[in-house]
């Protein structure tokens, strides 16, 4: 007997499709200096492309994430990544937008990543596959967006490394985006934030069957890349939140184990429960790749400048923060909205109180919704009152 799935409900976009293009033919130069390709990307689509071709918004995904943004897959009975706030009548409306959510160079959810076959070995890329930056992730959502015949975005957004992306795309191409929406996110990695990514690196590359990369056809490193979600899981709560989902409550026992094999702890449970599902879900490899793109991540390109980054650029920011997430730390996305007003630009920063930590930007979606919707209003109304096509 098949497995029955809920019908989506009224307010979803309902089934989808993750749709592939190959681009790159002849290779892209990326930053590192290798030129590399051809590059198949994995992308959805919800919504339909005004004729003018004026509310297009690209939405950029976490470390984790993938295409599968919002909607139901055949056979999969979760929706996407941020269904709840991607819909007919959602902060990001299907009725009036169309959205775009493509998976990101390196990691291992359709796009070219180093799981992908070598077309010139037969086998995975491994470590072979070149290093990526954020950079050349958005390069490869240009071409993609070339390759859908949109030549301007009403709005870039993300999370997390995916507002980074939408930051990038804010300083490499101006005149191709009307408005950003950067949330929980930072313009460079701290010591901080580059040392938990280095120790989670180093957890999956301790581990004896990582195999220097080259574990493909066996099981692989599932206890160091276990060990490396629950390090990166960690930063992603808060204390206040740890405290109040879990505080010091046992598992299913009145008194400790007194020994280093049972779990004594509610959060020992949930940390190793996250740790195992996403071995399930995740090659460790790109997590590798992905996390050091994190780290390679500045803006300013060294020069610690912001204003001359943001120096002429007409977009319309938006940045939200949350008081709790101290992995991205509310000051550093008001650093960029200060610097962005310092150049005569347009940024509105909005701090929202919550105790979910960086977690926050997936869960507060009550809060967010609503400065997400007048945002995309007024970035359209500023296309609709028309504009040169260079920008607001």
């Amino acid at each position: 007997m098949s497995e029955s799935y809920p019908s989506p409900p009224p307010n979803s976009v309902g089934m989808v499709e993750t749709k592939y293009v190959e681009l790159f033919q002849d290779g892209l130069e990326l930053e590192s200096g290798v030129k590399f390709g051809p590059i198949t990307v994995a992308y959805e689509t919800y919504g339909t492309l005004s004729p003018s071709r004026d509310n297009a918004v690209l939405v950029c995904h976490a470390l984790s994430g993938g295409a599968h943004a919002a909607g139901y897959l055949p056979g999969q009975k979760k929706p996407g990544w941020w269904d709840i706030l991607i819909g007919p009548g959602k902060a990001f409306d299907t009725n009036k937008y169309f959205i775009i959510c493509s998976n990101v160079l390196g990691s291992c959810y359709g796009t070219t990543g180093p799981s992908s076959i070598d077309p010139s070995t037969g086998k995975p890329y491994a470590l072979r596959f070149p290093v990526v930056t954020i950079r050349d992730m958005v390069n490869v959502q240009a071409r993609l967006l070339d390759h859908l015949g949109i030549r301007q975005l009403l709005c870039v957004t993300g999370g997390s490394m995916g507002g980074m992306q939408a930051l990038q795309w804010a300083a490499a191409f101006p005149e191709r985006v009307k408005s950003v929406i950067a949330i929980a996110t930072t313009w460079r990695h701290s010591a901080q934030q580059i040392a938990f990514n280095e120790v989670a690196r180093q957890a999956i590359m301790a581990d004896p069957a990582w195999n220097r990369g080259d574990y493909y056809g066996t099981e692989g490193p599932r206890m160091g890349l276990a060990v490396a979600r629950m390090i990166g899981h960690i930063t992603y709560l808060s204390d206040i939140g740890m405290e109040k989902k879990f505080g010091r409550r046992l598992r299913n026992k009145e008194r400790y184990g007194y020994d280093f094999t049972s779990i004594d702890f509610e959060v020992e449970s949930y940390l190793r429960y996250q740790g195992h599902s996403f071995v399930e879900r995740f090659d460790a490899n790109s997590l590798l790749y992905l996390t050091k793109a994190l780290d390679y991540f500045d803006l300013t390109q060294g020069t610690g400048s912001l204003m001359e980054v943001f120096a002429g650029v007409k977009t319309l920011f938006l940045f939200i923060t949350f008081s709790s997430d101290w992995l991205y730390p509310p000051q550093q996305l008001k650093e960029v909205a200060q610097a962005i007003r310092r150049t005569g630009g347009d940024a509105t920063y909005c701090e929202i109180n919550s105790d979910y930590g960086h977690d926050a930007f997936l869960l507060e979606h009550a809060a967010q919704a609503p400065l997400i919707e007048s945002f995309l209003l007024r970035a359209h109304r500023h296309t609709l009152e028309g504009d040169s096509g260079e920008g607001i």
